[in-house]
């Protein structure tokens, strides 16, 4: 086993991501609950890709679910600023005369999190998926240009 998968995949690919939830819990082993639920089913696709870009109207989110039908993914909002995405990707029962060589892709729960701005529209989320990439479209509150009102100078 390579040991360069371990470092820059799964949770470890998220610490320095300040928005994702989707990071190593310290205290997963110690029989206290923990703040941040990531059991081992869900850190199987744990490291599933998401880009988050904002544009002028919009935080737009790809996330890349290859294999994965749009039944299987679940998008949700949370306490009114969280967008979650979750889903699972099942593995096919294979007969166990087949001899494997090499086993890559990963299989099971995923959940990631993000915690988006307060001028995030979370009524107005609209998804899609097209050819395994699910894109999330959060439009954002227009900005109130303040009220400019001229006062006459007298005198």
């Amino acid at each position: 086993m390579s040991i360069i998968p371990s470092l820059f995949g799964g949770r470890w690919s998220n610490v320095f991501d300040p928005f994702s939830f989707d990071v190593w819990d310290p205290f997963k082993d110690f029989p206290i609950s923990s703040s941040i639920d990531v059991s081992s089913e869900t850190s199987a696709l744990v490291n599933a890709r998401v880009d988050w870009k904002e544009t002028p109207e919009a935080h737009v989110f790809k996330a890349n679910l290859p294999g994965i039908k749009k039944e299987e993914v679940k998008v949700e909002v949370e306490d009114g600023n969280i967008l979650q995405i979750t889903g699972e990707r099942n593995v096919k029962k294979e007969d166990k005369n087949d001899k494997w060589h090499r086993v890559e892709r990963s299989s099971g729960k995923f959940t990631r999190r993000f915690r988006l701005p307060e001028n995030a529209e979370m009524d107005q989320v609209q998804a899609t998926m097209e050819n395994g990439v699910l894109t999330i479209t959060v439009p954002k509150e227009e900005v109130k240009k303040p009220d400019v009102k001229s006062i006459e100078i007298s005198g």
